[in-house]
């Protein structure tokens, strides 16, 4: 064969083979579908939309070909039966709040939040540096599902109240929405705790059927316009410094997924849960001002109020550690934590907020 010959039939194999790579990459790729069922109404585009930037995500890092595809609460499922349709491998994922199945296992609302516990910087670097990952995922393999951080709104404010609370005596009878152990903390005060999906408060506490609700932060109350129908808006959140949403992955699902889909979901669910804590931070403070303007008024929990929710917070702790070894083991690895970290907190964030404050009150 002459040289010229050769190398042109050499060029020839090659296109052949570069022609031939996609057709192998396809194979090694497969076409997946999803469905994820979220908790939450899609009215409220920031928390809803932590599943929505996931999808997203994923979808650009397959090229297309891991496909999520996003249900709002109740489209697929109830808003709160994530968890039970992702175990029973109903639907492939879920967008959820941990403490929503607060009943099953208390241990499963420390995932989400726990009163008077880690704010949310504290809560994400437990979660990736401090042992939490691994002791979360034990929890949960126990319900077949692989847990992921899904966002989160950062502290909580402390609800929408038809009445002014100016004494722990005003709690008695008091029927609040509120959900996992803040429920439980106002029950023990002498109210009466409801459970409700989003969509559902507002016409409660318009109707009278409630007397108080909390849901997350100015922004998503605005929205739902509470201050419309109770016109009281308390702080602080005690029950929720630091919120955290989660994606519930089913087991085998998750373990059936080429290495790149897997890697490429636990990218997305980072960049969600940073996208969601980013646009509250900054959607919060407009939104606090719009709702005061529109007759909203700020009040403080009084002060014997919050010591007694601390109080009673602690009975419970030490309660469910005595008889569930799973809750032992996550709260005291979070306890730890947050005292480690407090620590650190007071010498630098805390100092400088506090002086920061002090020099703009004298302007």
């Amino acid at each position: 064969m002459q040289r010229r010959d050769f190398l042109k039939s050499a060029s020839v194999g090659a296109v052949a083979a570069g022609l031939a790579m996609p057709a192998r990459a396809a194979t090694e790729s497969p076409a997946i579908k999803w469905r994820m069922a979220s908790s939450f109404p899609k009215s409220l585009d920031t928390i809803y939309g932590g599943a929505e930037t996931l999808a997203k995500r994923v979808a650009e890092l397959t090229d297309g070909r891991f496909e999520i595809r996003v249900f709002a609460g109740g489209e697929l499922v109830p808003a709160f039966g994530v968890l039970d349709a992702v175990q029973q491998n109903t639907i492939e994922c879920g967008h959820t709040a941990s403490y929503y199945y607060y009943g099953k296992n208390k241990a499963l609302a420390l995932e989400t939040t726990w009163p008077f516990g880690l704010n949310t910087r504290q809560m994400t670097a437990w979660v990736h540096e401090g042992g939490g990952m691994e002791l979360l995922r034990a929890m949960f393999a126990e319900y077949g599902i692989v847990q992921f951080p899904g966002g989160s709104t950062g502290a909580q404010m402390g609800g929408w109240f038809r009445k002014e609370i100016n004494t722990l005596a005003d709690l008695q009878g008091l029927k609040i929405r509120i959900p996992g152990f803040g429920a439980e903390i106002f029950s023990r005060m002498g109210a009466v705790p409801q459970s409700l999906p989003g969509g559902e408060i507002y016409p409660a506490l318009e109707r009278g059927a409630i007397d108080a609700a909390e849901w997350t932060v100015p922004y998503d109350d605005e929205k739902l316009g509470f201050h419309k129908v109770a016109k009281y808006y308390y702080y602080p959140g005690w029950w929720e410094p630091g919120t955290h949403l989660v994606f519930y992955v089913n087991k085998a699902q998750w373990e059936s997924l080429p290495t790149s889909y897997r890697a490429a979901f636990e990218v997305a669910s980072r960049e969600a849960h940073l996208t969601m804590l980013a646009a509250y931070d900054a959607k919060n403070p407009p939104a606090l001002q719009r709702l005061m303007r529109d007759g909203a008024e700020l009040r403080r929990f009084p002060d014997d109020v919050l010591l007694k929710s601390y109080e009673i917070a602690q009975e419970i702790y030490a309660e469910e550690s005595a008889r569930n070894p799973t809750f032992k083991t996550l709260y005291e690895s979070m306890l730890a934590f947050q005292q480690s970290s407090d620590a650190w907190w007071n010498v630098a964030e805390s100092s400088m907020a506090n002086f920061m404050r002090a020099v703009q009150r004298r302007k």
